[in-house]
């Protein structure tokens, strides 16, 4: 017997979850009664004989979590961090299970080997609650088992678990934190790696130790060589988490993480049929989480906010717009007419000012999805719409970063690091270039202003963004069945509690992706205007200029003189660089009712999409001056752009490849120039054959 192994196994559980009652049911046991080491908190020890092994069980004294507040507390977060033992058996009470998480998510952050034993499962029976244990061992990566000491149910698949355990790997645990969280985890890890750090933890646990300001953690680093560069890092993590949870009591807000953690997992696995009063919150997600009412309200709420950005957005456009028609006239007349002055004005602030004009629009719709992220009522829908997006093989944890990306491409692709599954991820990356990022809204704005009244313009943006979605989602379940078949894996959908909106908070989301977006027109677009001035300017055709200058001179009246000159114009145009490349690439755009001024305004929407609508205006024979609100631009649209061509054209702008910062951040996530290429490829032939439909179906139906 003595030649048998010993597996060590700590039993832990919060109070009244029927540890006592589990150690007598492993009865035959050897019980030993014995005090920790300098306390006076009794500890009981079980040695049983179980398949060639022995198990020794130390039952630790109920915690409600891993804190030092009370002996019992002390004593067994003292025991867990350490002493040596092999597995975990962690108890919960299958009545209280959103309460009992709690201590089970600071359990995972240990990373050890764990069991969990869902306790008093006959009790639950009896309340008519329902515990999917499948969905619960997925979910948590950790094997749950349906116990009842009472009633002797599971306790010899408990004990097989327990070997078939200690025999086999430790798999990876599922404790992840909220996306904020995250950031500030891998952050401090990169340094780690950076520096080649020695140490026998993972880099993940101390980094959650370092944020979590656990003592020992502190007093070990005091002395290390990287403790200078760790607490500049550290800092600047601190001060994220401050403005995100908007307290600096640190134990609040991981308590918060722990709840939102809890509830998530709970509401995921326990169906109840529930008597009891319900906290607000509660009664609040009964609602918002509702089978049926839920996914309207939150279409009626997305679709007020398109309203919402339709119509606040387009009052201070005018002044803006005048504001920047003044400068450009007012350079010309300072710097007279000449090349010099054409750059500076048709160039460079028309370029800038066009891309300005939007910032209105743009702000109102970073600060709709920012409210309803910090009020935590976009966790709700992710969790909402997990079963919808299971059917077209995503997980409802995409819905953040596809949502982000409403926004801008940029923090979208970024969003995506949480999800933990290489398939999952790069999925999801691949169709958040169907949700409509804040820079396609200026294309939208000029021809939905163009071609709708007023009324409608607001629902047919709001048109325009869904269908985009609706369609990422079928490209998403092409994609699974085609190219990334995987095994579904369940995450633990956060459900934090309800919070007012914090305005700073809210200031500091909204006022990064505004300045995000204006130094994006100030150098991107800045440098894109100027090169689409040129391109479009040169090279001159001094003879052919000669001859319709004399025909100007020769000219009877001023129309006949206008109309020479805007002949001279397009010929102009038609034989400049521009105008090369749009007619180089005409045969390919033709099928999609696109001429070559829109073939080139797509082109150059490869660098930023803002960048197609000033391209427009210039190639629409009218100088940069024009943006998506004057007039005389809508009405060149108007009368060259036929209604079938213009839908198509949008269709286009939709789903194509995003701006080149995206595209940058897109290959860097995705983790290789071979995905960009995908990338390219599959956008790309996905909005030509839409369009292509889109646009025959337009000209039959409306002739």
């Amino acid at each position: 017997m003595h030649n048998s192994k010993i597996i060590k196994v700590a039993l832990v559980g919060q109070p009244n979850v029927g540890k006592s009652m589990l150690i007598n049911s492993l009865s035959n046991a050897r019980l030993k009664v014995g005090n920790f080491s300098g306390v006076t908190v009794t500890k009981e020890e079980v040695f049983l004989e179980y398949k060639n092994y022995q198990i020794q069980i130390i039952d630790l004294p109920g915690a409600y979590s891993l804190n030092d507040y009370t002996i019992e507390e002390k004593v067994t977060k003292e025991f867990l961090d350490n002493s040596a033992y092999d597995i975990i058996l962690n108890v919960l009470d299958s009545t209280n299970l959103q309460r009992n998480l709690l201590l089970t998510a600071e359990l995972l952050a240990l990373d050890k080997k764990m069991i969990i034993a869902l306790n008093m499962i006959d009790e639950a029976i009896k309340e008519s609650i329902q515990v999917d244990e499948q969905q619960l061992s997925k979910i948590l990566g950790k094997p749950c088992i349906k116990t009842s000491a009472a009633k002797k149910i599971g306790i010899k698949k408990l004990l097989d678990e327990i070997v078939t355990k200690y025999e086999s790997e430790k798999l990876p645990t599922k404790l992840f934190y909220s996306d904020v969280i995250e950031e500030e985890i891998e952050t401090i890890s990169t340094l780690f790696k950076e520096c080649n750090f020695k140490t026998t933890q993972t880099y993940r646990q101390l980094a959650i130790k370092l944020l979590k300001e656990d003592k020992q953690t502190y007093k070990q680093f005091h002395d290390e060589p990287i403790w200078i560069k760790l607490q500049a890092v550290l800092a600047e993590s601190f001060e994220h988490l401050y403005i995100h949870f908007g307290t600096k009591n640190i134990e609040e807000i991981f308590n918060d993480e722990k709840f939102a953690f809890a509830k998530g997992a709970f509401t995921e696995t326990v169906k109840q049929k529930s008597i009891e009063h319900k906290t607000i919150t509660e009664k609040i997600d009964s609602l918002l989480i509702h089978k049926f009412f839920g996914l309207p309200i939150f279409l009626f709420l997305m679709w007020g906010l398109f309203q919402l950005t339709f119509e606040i957005g387009n009052i201070p456009m005018d002044l803006i717009d005048a504001f920047f028609a003044t400068i450009i006239n007012s350079t010309k007349n300072i710097l007279g007419d000449n090349q010099i002055s054409s750059i500076i004005a048709d160039g460079a602030i028309a370029g800038v000012g066009s891309v300005i004009l939007f910032l209105p629009n743009i702000v109102i719709l970073f600060f709709g999805i920012a409210l309803l992220e910090t009020t935590g009522y976009m966790s709700r829908v992710a969790f909402l719409l997990d079963g919808f997006f299971h059917k077209f093989g995503l997980h409802g944890k995409s819905f953040i970063p596809l949502v982000t990306g409403f926004g801008c491409s940029v923090p979208a692709y970024m969003a995506a690091r949480t999800l933990k599954n290489e398939r999952d991820r790069l999925l999801t990356l691949f169709i958040i270039g169907f949700m409509s990022c804040g820079a396609r809204l200026p294309i939208y704005v000029l021809f939905v202003g163009a071609f709708f009244n007023e009324q409608n313009a607001g629902n047919i943006l709001f048109l325009i963004y869904i269908s985009g979605a609706i369609l990422g989602l079928f490209a998403a379940k092409i994609l699974k069945i085609i190219v990334f078949k995987s095994e579904d894996e369940p995450f633990v959908m956060e459900m934090p509690k309800y919070r007012v909106p914090s305005f700073k908070l809210i200031w500091h989301t909204v006022s990064n992706q505004a300045l995000m977006y204006l130094k994006k027109a100030g150098t991107y677009i800045l440098a894109a205007s100027l090169l689409i001035w040129f391109a479009s300017n040169y090279p001159k055709h001094l003879d052919a200029e000669e001859s319709y200058n004399q025909k100007i001179e020769l000219a009877q009246n001023e129309e006949e003189k206008q109309n020479l000159q805007n002949e001279l114009t397009l010929y102009n145009l038609e034989n400049s660089y521009l105008g090369y490349v749009g007619k180089f690439s005409e045969p390919l755009f033709e099928p999609l009712g696109f001429d070559w001024r829109m073939s080139v305004a797509l082109e150059t929407g490869l660098a930023a999409k803002e960048i197609v609508v000033s391209t427009l205006s210039i190639l629409y024979g009218l100088g940069d001056a024009n943006d998506e609100t004057s007039e005389s631009l809508k009405e060149k649209i108007v009368n060259n752009i036929p209604l079938a061509s213009a839908i198509s054209f949008i269709v286009f702008v939709m789903i194509y490849l995003p701006c080149l910062a995206a595209s940058m951040v897109f290959t860097k996530e995705a983790g290789g120039w071979k995905y960009l290429g995908y990338l390219f490829t599959f956008t790309t032939v996905t909005a030509w054959i839409v369009s292509f439909i889109v646009y025959n179906l337009s000209k039959y139906f409306i002739g």
